[in-house]
């Protein structure tokens, strides 16, 4: 009785290792390099081509050029450094490329188009708002509020006033500039308020 158990149990062990030697072996896991997936152009994720000239183009226009040339990480901002948001992309224009045209790049590259409104002029540079990093006050004027918050540290006091002596609301930051500031440009920051005194764009500051 105890042989016939015996064999009972070894012929179970051999149908289990017989059954799991026909399992598919699997390719997946660590140290498995995938290719991604054909774009709609055929081209194969990451695979190097030259990035096309979008300057001069519609922010639209442009982004779905950069698509269909198989470039699908896009991002924009405001050139002027104004920190505007491009909510309707056709009312805007490109003027400059973070990679530049005719430059053979991955196609998993991230392209960043720095664009302004149709109606107005390109910056000769991007007018990006100083960093704040280290503890240092930049130079703020001239830029836009909303630029200049972003700049600091988001748990800073923050007082925008204005300028013009109008008790005016600054509702929409980009669309106001920065005449004065406190602590002015190069001093130190230690978490003390922030004051700024601006005005619309397309006014002076007093």
């Amino acid at each position: 009785m105890g042989n016939a158990r015996t064999y009972t149990i070894t012929a179970a062990i051999a149908v289990l290792a017989l059954t799991t030697a026909c399992q598919p072996t699997s390719t997946t896991g660590a140290g498995t390099t995938t290719t991604g997936a054909a774009t709609a152009d055929g081209n194969k994720d990451g695979a190097p081509k030259a990035v096309p000239n979008f300057v001069g183009m519609g922010l639209q226009s442009a982004q779905d050029a950069a698509q269909k040339a198989g470039f699908y990480g896009l991002d924009s901002h405001d050139a002027l450094g104004r920190a505007r948001n491009q909510i309707l992309d056709r009312d805007w224009k490109v003027c400059s490329q973070n990679i530049a045209a005719g430059k053979k790049v991955p196609t998993n590259t991230g392209l960043d188009f720095g664009a302004v409104k149709l109606k107005e002029d390109c910056p000769q540079k991007d007018q990006a708002a100083p960093s704040a990093a280290g503890g240092t006050m930049p130079d703020f004027r001239g830029k836009s509020v909303k630029a200049a918050r972003g700049a600091l540290d988001s748990s800073t006091s923050i007082t925008v006033e204005d300028a013009a002596g109008s008790d005016r609301m600054v509702l929409i930051e980009s669309n106001w500039k920065v005449c004065s500031q406190a602590p002015g440009a190069g001093g130190v920051l230690k978490g003390q308020p922030v004051t700024f005194k601006a005005v619309k764009f397309g006014e002076s500051c007093p």
